[in-house]
């Protein structure tokens, strides 16, 4: 039965990330096809209309934005409606919050992830993998961070959240790994998968 049991737990091991990854891309596919192909729908004839077309746009719609907030009049006006969100209480926490989660991910000028570090717990041996997240505090108020100050944040394994330290750059080493590699490897505990050691 125990026999069984690992067995069961192998596959469901292989096949539960495949599954969700699976899932999530076919629900942003499906919501893209529903709220994009339904005004699509409106715009053309049922003859010309394909299935598809709403995801399509969905993409296209993506890299027009980008496209368009390289221009300077739709940074301007980009900026200016994220003041008004910024000006609604709950509004703003939420919003901050998506939009600099989604800064560390791509990677734009002076946001994100800049360098994988190991940072020392007090007089012990023991070391946190963190992410360097900003070396100038320039623009908040005194007191938060100096010139040999950098801010670090450190993930917690297995769940969402972590926290973020101001330290000397005394305190931290720099490690030759990807960002990716990091995160991977914090967020699963340091556990290497079977799989990953054959490549």
């Amino acid at each position: 039965m125990k026999s069984m049991s690992k067995i069961f737990l192998t596959g469901l091991a292989a096949i539960l990330p495949v599954a969700l990854t699976i899932y999530i891309l076919a629900w942003l596919g499906a919501t893209a096809e529903g709220l994009l192909g339904g005004l699509i729908k409106l715009l053309l004839p049922d003859c010309w209309y394909l299935p598809g077309l709403g995801l399509v746009a969905g993409v296209a719609l993506i890299f027009a934005v980008g496209l368009m907030l390289r221009t300077w009049v739709m940074r301007r006006l980009f900026l200016w409606g994220e003041g008004l969100l910024n000006r609604i209480p709950l509004v703003k926490a939420i919003y901050s919050s998506i939009r600099d989660l989604m800064g560390f991910f791509a990677g734009g000028k002076g946001q994100g992830f800049s360098q994988v570090v190991l940072v020392r717990v007090g007089d012990t041996d023991m070391r946190v993998l963190g992410f360097v997240t900003r070396d100038d505090f320039s623009d908040l108020p005194a007191g938060i961070g100096g010139p040999d100050t950098v801010a670090v944040y450190m993930p917690m394994s297995y769940q969402i959240g972590g926290y973020t330290a101001m330290l000397p750059r005394s305190a931290i080493t720099p490690v030759s790994m990807s960002m990716q590699e990091a995160m991977r490897f914090v967020v699963t505990g340091g556990m290497k998968s079977k799989s990953n050691d054959r490549r």
